[in-house]
């Protein structure tokens, strides 16, 4: 322990060094788990759903007939506060934002948890990551059916 101490007092500027990234990287990490704890990759996204999560599409209504997650609600950002009562209705079950890239989805969930609301969480990255990771959209179809694209095997 002595030698310890020898050597963090002959090299004080590393020693600092050393301790300022160590707290460095436990404030990012914290940091992250925190902003992780709205945002949910696609695949934990699918476990959600499949827990019975309620999907909320925040795009437009033209951007969502382009394609949407299967059993998602189109409520556009600008008409979110006016759809209050459709939110309130689904605040004992987990609810999923989704945008097109992610960004308005995050604040949406943000402003939800401030709000008192535990089960909020955000596609990260938006449909542009569920779409890479190759998982189904649903489209209008000419005809006015629903059809499924984006499945990995079509």
């Amino acid at each position: 322990m002595d030698r310890f101490f020898e050597f963090a007092n002959n090299h004080t500027l590393l020693v600092a060094a050393l301790f300022g990234s160590f707290f460095l990287a436990i404030f990012s990490e914290l940091r992250r788990k925190a902003q992780g704890l709205i945002n949910l990759d696609a695949q934990s996204s699918v476990g959600l759903i499949n827990q019975g999560a309620a999907i909320i599409d925040l795009r437009s209504q033209e951007a969502f007939s382009r394609g949407h997650i299967v059993n998602a609600r189109n409520v556009p950002m600008a008409d979110l506060e006016a759809r209050r009562d459709l939110i309130e209705k689904l605040k004992g079950n987990p609810i999923l934002f989704v945008c097109e890239h992610g960004n308005t989805s995050v604040r949406a969930a943000q402003s939800l948890r401030k709000e008192g609301f535990d089960a909020v969480f955000s596609l990260k990255s938006g449909l542009a990551a569920w779409s890479q990771a190759g998982l189904p959209l649903v489209t209008a179809s000419k005809k006015g059916k629903k059809s499924q694209k984006g499945q990995k095997g079509q």
